[in-house]
């Protein structure tokens, strides 16, 4: 192939913008198609210039990465975080978590979403124990609408200091016929994870590891354990921004990664569908482990987890963000995550839909 001068005017000036946005540098020639690269990869910066100058803004943010077509096309790290540090994903690991199920059905450890968890945990629920119990399913899980309630929010130190988490989740009473209303609750993952760890034979963490982490190209860090050692459902799962990046993306490829199915399509469709209403507020919705949010005139799936750990899967923009923060309490957290929205909404997203190039058939 030939070669062209990097000195031609235009692949010129895209080297300086990205060297100057980036701190990358440019070989002094390049073939034809690197040229291209450089020049859109110098476009896609420029493009969410406006998002970083937001982002530069918000004192709680570590990290905003965007990925287009599957390419990291914009990533920078705030307040002193590197690319090296992993993120407490808090319960933005509740996607992972749905995603493990559907491996599971997919290999046939679980039959299908519609298996009582009467099936899981007969010492738990039986017709002698909590036998109106018995028609709560795994979907009832993934969706949030078990009908028990919640070991979140105001019963959520009750429930991490009791000494057995399933039991206690199992024993919350019925406030809502299991299918209806959707009620909040970590214990519905958590329940996920006991489930995983006894159909696959291993711990959730090996399971995820085999199944899931390994076959993209990474290895889990640190994620907490109940004290029956059962991986911690829903919260506590540590991944570097990039690695949630790649968990994004194979949602975005429905499923595929480096020409290998790893979840089925069809789950990773369900997922995205609004199987039950959320109480938060007006356009919001919830999948298999997945928020769906009206941003931008769209509804977008997101991975959400306490104080900002966040990913956005956007097809049809081919788009997929992730932003991770200080997840610490404080008087400013929930300002901060409302920022963060409309930064991605107005700074991304809008500009996003504005750009022809991000547009998909």
């Amino acid at each position: 192939m030939a070669t062209i001068s990097i000195m031609d005017a235009s692949i010129r000036q895209a080297c300086f913008s990205l060297t100057f946005l980036t701190g990358l540098a440019c070989w002094p020639f390049a073939t034809a198609a690197a040229a291209d690269s450089l020049s859109q990869s110098a476009n896609n910066s420029l493009t969410f210039q406006s998002a970083n100058v937001a982002a530069q803004q918000l004192p709680r943010l570590h990290s905003l990465l965007i990925s287009h077509a599957g390419e990291i096309v914009f990533e920078e790290y705030y307040n002193g975080r590197t690319a090296r540090q992993p993120a407490n994903m808090k319960s933005a690991s509740k996607s992972v978590i749905s995603a493990l199920v559907g491996i599971a059905i997919d290999r046939g450890l679980i039959e299908s979403v519609n298996v009582p968890i009467a099936d899981f945990f007969p010492e738990y629920i039986s017709a002698v124990n909590n036998p109106e119990k018995q028609h709560i399913t795994i979907e009832n899980l993934l969706t949030m609408q078990s009908g028990l309630e919640t070991t979140s929010n105001r019963n959520y130190g009750k429930w991490v200091l009791s000494d057995d988490w399933i039991k206690f989740a199992i024993d919350q009473p019925l406030v809502a016929e299991p299918g209806a209303d959707m009620l909040y609750s970590t214990g519905s993952t958590h329940l996920l994870s006991a489930i995983l760890q006894r159909v696959s034979g291993m711990d959730t963490k090996q399971f995820a590891q085999q199944v899931l982490a390994s076959e993209l190209d990474f290895s889990l860090a640190y994620w907490s354990q109940d004290p029956q050692g059962i991986y911690f459902g829903g919260n506590d799962m540590e991944m570097t921004p990039r690695q949630m990046l790649s968990f994004g993306n194979l949602y975005l490829r429905d499923g595929m990664y480096k020409e290998k199915q790893l979840i089925s399509a069809d789950w990773i469709s369900r997922s995205f569908e609004p199987h039950a209403i959320s109480p938060r507020g007006q356009g919001r919705f919830y999948g298999y482990g997945w928020w769906l949010r009206d941003l931008a005139g769209m509804q977008v799936p997101v991975a959400w987890g306490y104080g900002g750990q966040l990913i956005f899967v956007v097809k049809s923009l081919d788009l997929v963000i992730v932003a991770t923060s200080d997840s610490s309490p404080g008087p400013e957290r929930r300002g901060h995550l409302a920022q963060l929205y409309d930064l991605v909404e107005t700074n991304i997203l809008e500009v996003a839909l504005d750009n022809n190039q991000f547009a998909t058939d």
